[in-house]
C-alpha cells in the first residue's frame, strides 16, 4: 500500500506555468515545484510532450511534490509543439527536441533558485531523451533517472522487434496523432492560443509515414540510440524498468555498455514507476531518487552506491494467468554486469521435440504454422493497469515446433538473455521466427517466460537485410527478452519455434515453411547459482508519494473490452486492444477530458495479406470557453510489394468540424 503523504521537510511553492525562453525565440511552458527556504538547490527535470496542463497532472505532482518537499526544485516542461508550449512537433526524439533539452537545462541552471546542478529524471520518452541529451553533455546536467527506456530506437522499442513490424508501430502512431491535436489553455498561453492550435492541426501528420519509410536499421533510427556510441554517455546513470515492460532489456544492456557510474534495477512491474503499479510488490522509488541525487548533487553519503550494480527480482514460477496483480519472488544482486557468477547452459534441440544438453547426430524437423500462433501473446508492452499477460501457451504451442527437457532434478534460476542458435533453411524469401521459452508445470500448463522474434533477412544485419535463398542452410541467432525466473524442481523447459506470431508481429507476405536442422541448433541459458549475499540486501522503504491533483473520475461509455473473436467457416480472427477510455474532470483548472481509443486486428487465416491494423481515436477537452476534439480512424493494409496506410481525421469545436483531412499512401516493403 503506498502512503500518501502531505508532511514534507520543506513546504513547497507551486508555479503552475512559467515560460523557459529558446535560442530562437521559442518558449517552452514548464510547471515549477519549489521547496521554500533553503535557497538554490539542485533542480530534476521532466521533459514530455504528453501536456502537464490537463494530461500528466495529476501523475506529475504526486512526484516532483514529494521530492520538493525533500529539498530539491522540480520542473516539468512541454516539449516543443505539445501542450502549452510554442512551436510545432515533427515526430519523436528529433534534433530541435534534444538541442531545447539541452538550452532548458543551461536555462534551468542560471535561475536563482537552483545552483547550477541538473539531473533528469523521466520514464519512456522521458526516459528517452534523458540518455540522448546525457550523450551530448550539457556542462549543469550532472545525472540522469531513465525508467521504462530503450538504447536501441529500431530493434528494441514499438516499431521493429529483430526486424518485425510491431503490433504497436501503427497503434504508437494513432495515439501521438490524437495527442499532437489537442490545443493550448488560454490560460496559459493567453489570445494567441487559437492561432498556435490551428497550426498544429495543420502540421500534424500520421508519423507511421516516416516510421514505414524506415524498415531497417538506417540512419532515422541510429539517431536517438544511445547504443551506438555508449562512451559519449559519461554522468552518473540510474537505470530502471519491470520484467512485464516492452523496455526490460535494455537495462542490462546500458550496464554493460557504460563505463561510467551506474545502477540498474528491475522489478515484476509493467510500465509504471516503481512506487505506482500495477504488479506489486511496489518499493519507495522516491526515497531511492531522493538518495541517487542526494549522492551525486549534494555530496551526501546515502549509501546507494555501496549496493550491487544490478538489482533484479527473481520471480518464482507462476500459473499462466490473464491477470497478475502480484509477483511472488525475491530481490537478487549482482554486484557487475554482466556478471562473472552467470554460466551458460546449452541445451539441444533435438529430435522428437527433446531438448537435451547433449546433442543428437544432425536431422531435419519442419514447420509452417497457421496465423492463429500468437493469438495467445498478451499484450506486450503491458501498458496499462488492465493490461493482460499470456494464457497458458499450449494453444499457441499447436502451432509451432515444441523442443522440452525432462523433469527437472532441481531448482533452476536464469538471470539475463537467453537466445536460440538456430541452424535452419527455408521454403520462401522472406520469413520472419518467434521463439517462446516456457515454464511447464506437472500437469501440462505452460506459462510464457520470455519470447525472441526475428525476421530471417535480418539475421546478419538490421542494416543490410538479404533474402533468404529457398533451400539453403542457414545460421541465426534469435535473442530473447532478458529475465529473471525459477524454474521448480519438477517443471520442464520448453522452447517453441513458429514461424508467425500475429498480431505481436505482421507476418511475411507469404506463409513460410522453416526447417529446423536438430542436434546442430541450441537454447543458450544464463543460469545463476545461488548467493547468500542476496539474503542481505537493504530492504526498499515503503512506496510514498505526493496527493495528486483534484480530479473526479466521471461516468464513460462502456469501454471496448479486449478480445479475441474467431470466425471458424471464414477464419477471420479479431483481436481488440481497447486504449485510453475515461473521462476526467480537473476541477483545479476547470478542464475536463474524455477519451475512448481502440486498436483492432484482423486477418484470416491462411492468408497472409489480409493482415489489417485499425485504430480509432476519439479525445475532447471540455473548459470554459468550449469543447475542442480530435477524431480519427485509421486503417494499414499490404499486399505482397507494399503496405497502405489511410487515416481519416476530424478536428471538432464545440461539437463543429473545423479541420479535415485524408491520407492514404502506399509504401514499398522493402524486405519485411
Amino acid at each position: 500500500m503506498t502512503t500518501i503523504r502531505d508532511d514534507f521537510p520543506n513546504a513547497v511553492e507551486i508555479v503552475e506555468n512559467i515560460f523557459v525562453p529558446m535560442p530562437d525565440g521559442t518558449r517552452l511552458a514548464a510547471k515549477l515545484w519549489l521547496p521554500k527556504d533553503t535557497g538554490p538547490v539542485p533542480a530534476i527535470l521532466e521533459y514530455l510532450p504528453y501536456r502537464k496542463r490537463e494530461g500528466t497532472r495529476g501523475r506529475d505532482q504526486k512526484a516532483h511534490a514529494w521530492l520538493a518537499g525533500h529539498g530539491y526544485a522540480c520542473v516539468r516542461i512541454d516539449i516543443r509543439g505539445t501542450g502549452d508550449s510554442e512551436g510545432l512537433i515533427d515526430g519523436e526524439y528529433t534534433e530541435q527536441e534534444i538541442r531545447d533539452g539541452c538550452d532548458a537545462i543551461a536555462w534551468i541552471a542560471a535561475q536563482d533558485w537552483c545552483d547550477g546542478q541538473v539531473a533528469m529524471y523521466g520514464i519512456s520518452w522521458g526516459g528517452f531523451n534523458g540518455l540522448q541529451i546525457a550523450a551530448r553533455r550539457p556542462p549543469s546536467l550532472k545525472t540522469i533517472i531513465t525508467v521504462g527506456f530503450t538504447d536501441d530506437r529500431y530493434a528494441t522499442d514499438v516499431h521493429y522487434i529483430g526486424g518485425c513490424l510491431s503490433k504497436d508501430n501503427f497503434d504508437w502512431s494513432a495515439t501521438m496523432f490524437a495527442q499532437n491535436d489537442l490545443p493550448p489553455d488560454p490560460r496559459i498561453v493567453g489570445p494567441s492560443w487559437r492561432d498556435m492550435w490551428q497550426a498544429r492541426t495543420r502540421h500534424n501528420r500520421p508519423w507511421i509515414l516516416d516510421w514505414l519509410s524506415h524498415q531497417r536499421r538506417d540512419d532515422y533510427w541510429k539517431h536517438g540510440s544511445v547504443c551506438e556510441d555508449f562512451g559519449a554517455i559519461a554522468l552518473p546513470v540510474y537505470a530502471v524498468s519491470g520484467w512485464s515492460d516492452n523496455y526490460s532489456e535494455s537495462v542490462p544492456r546500458l550496464l554493460a555498455g557504460l563505463s561510467g557510474p551506474r545502477l540498474g534495477l528491475v522489478g515484476p512491474w509493467a510500465h509504471s514507476f516503481p512506487h505506482d503499479v500495477a504488479v506489486e510488490p511496489a518499493i519507495g522509488w522516491l526515497q531511492e531518487v531522493k538518495r541517487w541525487c542526494d549522492h551525486w548533487m549534494k555530496g551526501r553519503d546515502s549509501g546507494i552506491m555501496d549496493e550491487p550494480m544490478y538489482r533484479v527480482w527473481m520471480q518464482d514460477s507462476v500459473p499462466p494467468s490473464t491477470c497478475h496483480l502480484e509477483r511472488p519472488g525475491r530481490w537478487i544482486g549482482e554486484r557487475s554486469w554482466p556478471s562473472p557468477r552467470i554460466g551458460w547452459r546449452h541445451l539441444c534441440l533435438n529430435a522428437g521435440g527433446r531438448l537435451d544438453q547433449a546433442a543428437d547426430a544432425a536431422s531435419s524437423v519442419s514447420i509452417c504454422s497457421p496465423l492463429w500462433v500468437g493469438q495467445a501473446s498478451g499484450e506486450v508492452g503491458r501498458y496499462g493497469k488492465d493490461a493482460e499477460w499470456p494464457p497458458d501457451q499450449r494453444e499457441d504451442d499447436g502451432g509451432s515446433l515444441v523442443f522440452m527437457t525432462e523433469p527437472l532434478e532441481e531448482r533452476t534460476e536464469i538471470v539475463g538473455a537467453p537466445s536460440l542458435h538456430l541452424t535452419f533453411s527455408c521454403d520462401k524469401p522472406m520469413a520472419l521466427v518467434a521463439v517462446r521459452l516456457n515454464d511447464v508445470m506437472p500437469d501440462g500448463r505452460s506459462t510464457r517466460v520470455s519470447l525472441g522474434c526475428l525476421n530471417l533477412t535480418h539475421r546478419d544485419s538490421h542494416e543490410r537485410p538479404a533474402l533468404l535463398e529457398p533451400g539453403k542452410t542457414y545460421r541465426a541467432v534469435v535473442e530473447l527478452d532478458d529475465i529473471a525466473h525459477s524454474f521448480p524442481a519438477g517443471h520442464r523447459i520448453a522452447l517453441a519455434v513458429s514461424t508467425t506470431y500475429w498480431p505481436v508481429c505482421w507476418p511475411s507476405p507469404e506463409l513460410a515453411t522453416l526447417t529446423v536442422t536438430t542436434g546442430e541448433s541450441r537454447l543458450a541459458l544464463p543460469v545463476r547459482p545461488p548467493d547468500a549475499d542476496d539474503e542481505n540486501l537493504r530492504r526498499f522503504d515503503a512506496p510514498e508519494m505526493a496527493a495528486p491533483t483534484p480530479a473526479v473520475d466521471l461516468a464513460v461509455k462502456p469501454a471496448a473490452r479486449r478480445s479475441i473473436r474467431r470466425d471458424l467457416l471464414s477464419g477471420e480472427m479479431i483481436v481488440d486492444f481497447p486504449r485510453w477510455t475515461y473521462a476526467q474532470r480537473m476541477p483545479d483548472i476547470g478542464q475536463t477530458v474524455t477519451s475512448d481509443a481502440i486498436t483492432r486486428f484482423r486477418i484470416i487465416d491462411g492468408d497472409p495479406l489480409s493482415a489489417t491494423c485499425e485504430t480509432e481515436c476519439n479525445v475532447e477537452i471540455a473548459r470554459d470557453d468550449g469543447r475542442f476534439g480530435h477524431h480519427s480512424t485509421g486503417r494499414l493494409t499490404c499486399d505482397e510489394q507494399s503496405f497502405r496506410v489511410e487515416v481519416r481525421l476530424r478536428v471538432t469545436e464545440n461539437g463543429a468540424t473545423v479541420f479535415e483531412r485524408n491520407w492514404d499512401e502506399r509504401i514499398p516493403r522493402d524486405h519485411l
